[in-house]
């Protein structure tokens, strides 16, 4: 059953007098209990997608100016900020990318993690502090009754993120959004943060959206995934159908980047060119220039969404065809 469902997201960012694109169409879906991952590099809109389905760009120069966000039967850009309100934190949550500014330095964890009970399962105080410890155990922090008083700044960059998902969690959410959870963390600790948070899903069979731009944590982690580029998902499928053939050159692109442990490489493979600024207007496909497939078709034409295979969409004329 669908869980989740964006359709046709249209976001902008106004600067400088001018009104830019930043996220154009975007669509997908998310089952319950599923893991969608959305990968891509840094300024594609994969961080403003999921702060838009959180409804946190109030009062910024970003706006949403078209589509819709469909959560548990409900379209969530037409209800009210009380409405949704109830919602945020609550049956949806998020964990940001990074803790250290996520998290308020002048109150004790326990203090953030009680405010949300309170505040959505209007438990006592009491209550909520009993809960808040048996959370703290449960992202296996130690000491979960002594800690519970510490301070962010008092703890590690691992456990400040584990505090972050206790607090994620501590509603059992429908729906987890996970944005970049391991970016400042060390690869052991990256390890058992990605560990943990598939097991609490497990245990608790919430609906997962995590953003990333690491295809090899991707392709652990979910059952499908959405490839970004300048504001626009180029390949989506279920995660073992796109492994086993990336249709876009963009994602052949990301994945040769990644280096592999038993291949004795002298460089490691990277995509030319850069991304272009949202300011640049290009006709035609916007990964053309980094392209070594392009021809004047992706110059002059933009390229649709195809079908390529079952489950498995691709924006670019000549999917699945190896770069020359």
């Amino acid at each position: 059953m669908t869980l989740l469902e964006v359709k046709n997201l249209e976001i902008v960012v106004n600067t400088g007098g001018k009104t830019l694109p930043v996220v154009q169409g975007v669509s997908f879906q998310v089952n319950e209990k599923e893991t969608l991952g959305i990968v891509g590099e840094s300024g594609c809109g994969k961080s403003l997608t999921s702060l838009a389905i959180m409804g946190l760009l109030g009062g910024t120069t970003v706006q949403i100016t078209g589509g819709e966000i469909h959560f548990d039967g409900m379209n969530l850009l037409e209800l009210s900020a009380k409405e949704r309100r109830t919602i945020m934190g609550n049956r949806m949550a998020m964990i940001f990318q990074e803790p250290m500014t996520s998290l308020n330095p002048v109150y004790r964890i326990g203090d953030q993690i009680i405010e949300n009970l309170t505040q959505h399962q209007k438990l006592s105080k009491k209550a909520a502090r009993d809960r808040a410890i048996e959370l703290l155990e449960l992202v296996r922090i130690p000491d979960p009754s002594e800690r519970i008083s510490s301070f962010p700044h008092q703890m590690s960059g691992g456990q400040r993120q584990r505090v972050m998902i206790a607090m994620a969690l501590s509603c059992d959410p429908k729906l987890l959004i996970a944005d970049e959870p391991t970016t400042a963390l060390d690869v052991t600790v990256q390890k058992e943060v990605l560990d943990l948070m598939a097991d609490l899903q497990n245990r608790m069979g919430t609906a997962v959206v995590l953003i990333s731009h690491d295809l090899g944590v991707i392709a652990q982690t979910c059952d499908k995934v959405a490839v970004m580029y300048r504001g626009k998902v180029v390949e989506a499928a279920p995660t073992t159908s796109l492994f086993q053939e990336l249709a876009h050159p963009y994602t052949r692109g990301l994945l040769n980047s990644i280096p592999v442990v038993d291949h004795d490489v002298e460089w490691l493979e990277a995509i030319p060119g850069r991304v272009p600024t949202l300011d640049e207007t290009l006709a035609g496909c916007a990964f053309h220039p980094r392209c070594s497939m392009a021809t004047e078709l992706c110059i002059s034409t933009p390229a649709l969404t195809t079908h390529y295979k079952q489950g498995h969409s691709v924006q670019c004329h000549f999917a699945g065809r190896e770069t020359s």
